[in-house]
């Protein structure tokens, strides 16, 4: 995959400049390789810091808007009068119509009083624009090799126990291993990042001319997931013992279709956990809590203080954000299973 535009602007500024440390930083190499991210270290190290400086300057930009002379929002917001004053400076200027000069603000008015920016908010937006939005930056791009070689792992073992069940078929059928990874590559759409480093050992092999044991080793190396790192290096002792990969297949295919159903069934236990206390906290609670409110609304005088808009507000917000919040749990929830 060709680098985009914005890579190789980034690269041809600060390319050079990062390329010794990047290349000697062996966890972003490793996170790049398990990522799938077709770049070099030195690459990303310098997209990575050009976008932090222009995220940086953006924040910095932003921030300068309150703080320009004249026509900042500070000094803008500055330069009205206080809402407090009005009435009296009103007051004033009917009193005493004498005394009104316009050359002075609020026209001499002695009450007269501009509006004050908070200097909490002028540290607020100072640390956010100039700190917190710049470091987060930096964590967010910088961790991004790490995210997505978290993220195959995690669909590597989600479609490896349905890809071995494949391989086991494949190899009873006396297809060879190079035969086996080229048709897990072409089936990508079913079996997700697992495609990915069957096509990469099926290149090793056909393409870069390495032996079935080497390409396996190189994969060993590669693989974002534990799941995948046992597998091709239980095929490598399996071949360099002189095993039958068949009943490698057949064992590696029964042992991570157990873990695949005990990770449903786990997840299956927590939804159902979760609808239990649906039923207890959504359901039967508010229930209880409309009535209990009704009833302390009707002797409010007695002792009980409750409004009729703290009523409103808890049965027409606090009791469907309650259902809001169970949707998206479930729905979290549900998505960390997709295929």
């Amino acid at each position: 995959m060709d680098l985009t535009a914005w890579q190789r602007i980034c690269h041809r500024l600060l390319g050079g400049v990062f390329k010794k440390r990047a290349r000697a930083d062996k966890e972003l190499s490793d996170n790049l390789v398990k990522a799938s991210m077709p770049m070099m270290p030195e690459v990303y190290m310098a997209t990575v810091f050009v976008t932090t400086f222009v995220i940086t300057a953006l924040g910095i930009g932003f921030v300068a808007l309150f703080f320009v002379p004249e026509i900042g929002v500070i000094d803008l917001w500055e330069s009205q009068q206080d809402p407090t004053t009005e009435a009296p400076c009103f007051e004033w200027e009917y009193w005493f119509p004498d005394q009104i000069d316009e050359s002075k603000p609020g026209n001499g008015c002695p009450d007269y009083k501009t509006q004050v920016f908070p200097p909490v908010l002028k540290v607020l937006l100072v640390t956010i624009g100039g700190v917190i939005v710049p470091f987060a930056a930096w964590k967010f791009n910088k961790g991004g090799a790490q995210r997505e070689a978290k993220r195959r792992g995690d669909m590597i073992e989600k479609y490896l126990p349905y890809a071995a069940s494949y391989t086991a078929a494949m190899s009873a059928a006396n297809a060879t291993p190079a035969k086996i990874f080229r048709s897990l590559a072409m089936n990508k759409d079913i079996y997700g990042d697992v495609a990915d480093d069957a096509a990469m050992v099926y290149r090793d092999v056909t393409l870069l001319g390495y032996d079935l044991i080497t390409a396996m080793k190189l994969s060993v190396d590669r693989a974002a997931s534990v799941w995948l790192t046992e597998f091709f290096q239980g095929m490598v002792g399996t071949l360099t013992a002189g095993g039958q990969l068949k009943l490698y297949f057949l064992n590696r295919a029964e042992h991570y279709m157990r873990e695949n159903r005990t990770r449903l069934g786990q997840f299956l236990e927590s939804i159902a956990l979760l609808a239990e206390s649906y039923i207890v906290v959504a359901v039967a609670m508010p229930l209880f809590l409309i009535v209990m409110l009704v009833i302390m609304f009707w002797v409010s005088g007695s002792g009980a203080e409750m409004s009729e808009g703290m009523l409103y507000g808890i049965v027409l917000g606090f009791v469907p954000m309650i259902h809001v919040a169970y949707a998206v749990l479930v729905y979290t929830s549900s998505k960390e299973q997709d295929m």
